[in-house]
């Protein structure tokens, strides 16, 4: 039997130096925040991953045990992760059930156990979702309960909790769930879009308003990322995965000391390149969704003193292109009916295409543009992105408190070339979009050491964010045949002169295009004072209260123009909206009404270039319809313009509270109640070019679990029951629309879509998180919810596709219904097995199913927007070296190959990506 000693009182080696938390109660509870960490299958440190390392650990948790006068039983778990490699001949002897009541969280910035946080947390580690090649933000969330990924682009996606989010978020509104990244907060949604997130150490979902603790405050809940830190101890991994469509996925990391004991690195990189499954007929070289992402991240560490730590990551992500939008399968309209019983208007594409100037040329027709498995896009492009980042993270130990600093940078490039999806010249940009995306901030913050009557935390905030943005639309040759209506289009395409026109009328046109903004100049600033603190009234009972007050100020400059008025300058309306667009004055025949002399001698300019005649006024009633025709054309085309302005800017105080007792029970039960209350700003913004400034959006949450372990701490069972409450939601309504209504003058007033408030939105239901380890070699994690989440006021929603009739009501009330992206059923259930083999190898099986009820995904809550209930599952199975220095392993996406749509409406569906195969390699060096 073994004796453990106390601590020695020599003096500290130069190892022993290179840690920066030395100080006595730092220390201890650094070292027994790593052994938790060693200890669980959930959350290990990545020091942990080194083998001397982990035992050094082990031996000086049990000296501080001895230290305490109590018993150093063997950790759970750790008779696999710190021991030595089993030598060769020699029998492997099986670890016990592993403890889970040691699971580790630092979403309120101390490590902290699990069950030990009075709010809903969820935890997945990097380990797991390397296993299983999860890399990006849509497969992540897959892996914790009750959050969802709502489709997008890489600027339009949205995540959702418990039911709340799906509205996703304009670039003037703030994200409604946070994303923090090493305490950095991330203003914009799109900063974490196309973006491979690697060197993962773990991932923590917490729900409910946050912003008492730190960072950018969000009103639903955060996703906060972890990534593995520098470190003394040498080491170097990496990882290769080549799979269907050509794809590979490369990965390494490595890190160590510069100069042991005071200044350490950790470098990582990913790439990942592969084609879609959609190919594209007009450029063969182009798939859908391809893959194309690389990126960077260098951090060093440096500790001087004992007391001192300073933390310099700096990140890349180059530009790249990726062809997200267009993966769309179109469907025939011939058949549907309105709600009313009418037939169903054709779409735009439908009635050109049926047209004779589009039927017979380049090898196309309508029935390509409803097949399923290739597009015909002739101008798409990928979707660029790329971002930069730094961040400087300083930490100072100062008697029983802790100083810390966060400074960071983050930008963010999103550039888009759409296309209509057909072969011919009818856009060349059919809605591209210009983003350059900008935000500086500065965290200050005080920590008092855990422990005694009460232990706190607070700080001050300051974000900056500038958002300049460009919605851009170009229209081709083929544009006035495709756009003009059946009667302009009869008249026009009846002579030369005519056919002339239509082409003239929108070739080479190029907007800053109302469409949803125009040009927007965007400048959000955040200031903000917080603090939380425990009272520990009791042995067993804790009450956690904060508060957050944040000076929000929303700007947005906006304005909407001709950028190239291409081919058919001549024929621009006079005036629009006060805006001179430099063409003459004539009515919806053609007659000519007041100009002056340049307008005039323009309108005889247009007469001599299409019909050959002196002047304007020799045209005959039907070539003056022409003009008129084309005119007419060119005008629905250029929509909303208006000159540069300011949007009413929004200027207010936001807050936010926490409220939570909890009574731990006895050392395997904690029970706890909560209430959150938090803000989200409102938004500076045009409707149509007209301020439309938004209220803030005010989220209330209430919490009642328990934090159990269990059957000898095998299991570890979490459940909770919570109602939230949100005033004035923010998302898509039917909105007033003033400038549509000025400008007709005809007694109707006349509404659109915009982004707007929900007076009363409500999520209420049922939450389970577990891990069971008491099956040999298995980890079982599974979690599951029941959601209600209903609008509870809201009367002014948009009509769903089947409610386009002519003559229907501009909105309907959806109060009482369920919200979009909304399942009322959610499952996940992820396993890994891993049994010893051959002496020293590991053999292992893993899969994640994630399971949904049907829900619909579409704001309007239209019947063909229901998703059908489904699962997607992911399976990995393999065999490596229990010393972790080599793995293979095959990966499957999707096994059961469920299709599933991943968006659906009456004329058009996003298509399930299919089953996806894949061989990964992994290993130490």
């Amino acid at each position: 039997m073994n004796t453990v000693q106390a601590f020695s009182p020599k003096p500290p080696t130069e190892r022993q130096k290179a840690f920066s938390f030395r100080r006595a109660p730092l220390f201890a509870a650094m070292i027994s925040g790593f052994a938790l960490m060693s200890a669980s299958p959930l959350y290990a440190a990545d020091d942990a991953e080194v083998e001397a390392l982990k035992a050094e650990i082990y031996r000086l948790r049990q000296e501080l045990s001895a230290q305490r006068g109590e018993t150093a039983p063997a950790a759970a778990g750790e008779a696999a992760s710190t021991a030595a490699p089993v030598a060769a001949g020699q029998q492997y002897q099986p670890e016990e059930p592993q403890a889970l009541d040691a699971v580790v969280v630092r979403s309120r910035n101390r490590i902290e156990r699990l069950q030990d946080v009075p709010l809903s947390i969820s935890v997945v580690t990097g380990k797991e979702l390397d296993r299983l090649a999860a890399n990006d933000l849509s497969e992540i969330v897959k892996r914790v309960g009750n959050v969802s990924w709502n489709r997008g682009n890489q600027r339009t996606f949205s995540l959702s909790i418990r039911g709340l989010g799906k509205a996703g978020q304009t670039e003037a509104q703030d994200p409604s769930i946070g994303l923090i990244v090493d305490g950095v907060s991330y203003a914009y949604n799109a900063l974490a879009s196309s973006y491979n997130f690697h060197d993962i150490e773990a991932v923590e979902v917490t729900r409910g308003p946050q912003g008492t603790l730190l960072g950018k405050n969000s009103s639903l809940g955060s996703v906060n990322f972890v990534t593995r830190k520098p470190s003394f101890t040498p080491s170097a991994d990496y990882s290769l995965l080549f799979g269907e469509h050509d794809r590979v996925v490369g990965k390494f990391a490595a890190g160590g000391p510069i100069v042991d004991g005071l200044l350490a690195y950790r470098i990582s990189a990913v790439g990942e390149k592969g084609n879609g499954d959609i190919k594209n007929r007009s450029n063969k070289d182009m798939s859908y969704q391809n893959i194309e992402r690389f990126s960077g991240r260098a951090q060093f560490l440096l500790t001087p003193s004992t007391d001192f730590s300073a933390r310099i990551a700096l990140e890349v992500t180059p530009r790249a292109a990726e062809t997200t939008n267009g993966r769309t399968t179109n469907t025939p309209t011939a058949g549907l009916r309105y709600s009313n019983g009418t037939a169903w208007r054709a779409t735009t594409a439908e009635a050109a295409l049926n047209r004779p100037y589009f039927q017979g040329v380049k090898d196309y027709s309508i029935n390509d543009y409803y097949r399923q498995r290739y597009v015909n896009a002739d101008s798409a492009r990928g979707l660029v992105t790329g971002s930069h980042g730094a961040s400087a993270e300083l930490n100072w130990q100062v008697g029983s408190h802790t100083l810390t600093s966060i400074t960071a940078y983050r930008d963010y490039h999103f550039n888009a070339v759409n296309d209509e999806g057909t072969p011919f010249d009818v856009y060349r940009n059919a809605g591209g979009f210009w983003n350059d995306y900008k935000q500086r901030s500065q965290e200050f913050r005080i920590s008092s050491d855990s422990g005694g009557f009460v232990d706190y935390q607070a700080g001050l905030y300051y974000i900056n964010v500038s958002n300049s943005v460009d919605y851009q639309r170009d229209w081709g040759h083929d544009a006035g045949a495709w756009f003009a209506n059946a009667a302009r289009y009869g008249r026009l395409s009846a002579d030369a002169a005519g056919q002339r026109l239509l082409a003239d009328s929108l070739d080479g046109l190029s907007m800053s295009y109302n469409s949803p903004t125009g040009l927007q100049k965007i400048h959000n600033t955040s200031t903000a004072v917080f603090g939380q603190a425990n009272w520990h009234l009791s042995e067993p009972l804790t009450l956690t209260t904060g508060i957050r007050l944040t000076r929000e100020n929303r700007e947005n400059y906006g304005s909407s123009f001709i950028r190239d008025n291409g081919r058919g300058g001549a024929l621009n309306p006079d005036v629009v909206n006060g805006v001179n667009l430099g063409g003459f004055n004539s009515d919806a025949t053609g007659a000519l009404g007041a100009n002056s002399i340049e307008q005039a001698a323009l309108a005889d300019a247009v007469a001599q270039q299409y019909f050959g005649v002196a002047n304007y006024g020799a045209l005959t009633a039907d070539q003056r319809q022409q003009v008129a025709d084309a005119k007419a054309t060119r005008r629905a085309a250029i929509g909303v313009v208006f000159n540069k302005a300011k949007a009413r800017s929004f200027n207010d105080i936001q807050k936010a509270f926490v409220l939570s007792p909890s009574y731990k029970v006895n050392e395997n039960l904690t029970t706890y109640v909560s209430a959150q209350y938090g803000e989200k700003a409102g938004i500076s913004q045009f409707t149509n070019g007209v301020s439309n400034k938004i209220d803030a959006e005010k989220t209330t949450s209430y919490e009642i679990g328990f934090k159990s372990a269990l059957f000898q701490k095998t299991l570890i069972l979490n459940a909770n029951l919570y109602l939230t409450n949100v005033k004035d939601f923010q998302q898509s309504v039917q909105a007033y629309d003033e400038y549509t209504t000025r400008a007709n003058n005809d007694g109707t007033l006349y509404y659109t879509s915009a982004t707007g408030s929900v007076p009363r939105v409500q999520s209420k239901g049922l939450e389970l998180d577990g891990v069971y380890s008491g099956i040999k070699y298995t980890t079982l994690r599974f979690s599951g919810a029941y959601t209600d989440a209903r609008y509870k006021k809201f009367k002014n929603a948009a009509q769903p596709a089947e409610n386009g009739y002519t003559g229907a009501a501009p909105y309907r009330d959806l109060s009482g219904k369920v919200l979009p992206g909304a399942s009322k059923f959610t499952a996940n259930i992820g396993v890994d097995y891993r049994i010893p083999v051959l002496n020293d190898k590991e053999f292992h099986v893993d899969f994640n199913t994630e399971y949904h009820t049907k829900y619909y995904s579409d704001n309007a809550l239209s019947r063909y927007s229901i998703i059908k209930a489904g699962s997607i599952t992911d399976f990995g199975i393999g065999l490596g070296a229990r010393n972790q220095s080599y793995d293979v392993s095959l990966v499957v996406k999707n096994l059961f190959d469920d299709d599933a749509k991943l968006t659906s409406g009456a004329t058009s569906y996003t298509p399930a990506l299919g089953r996806w195969i894949g061989i990964q390699f992994t290993g130490k060096l």
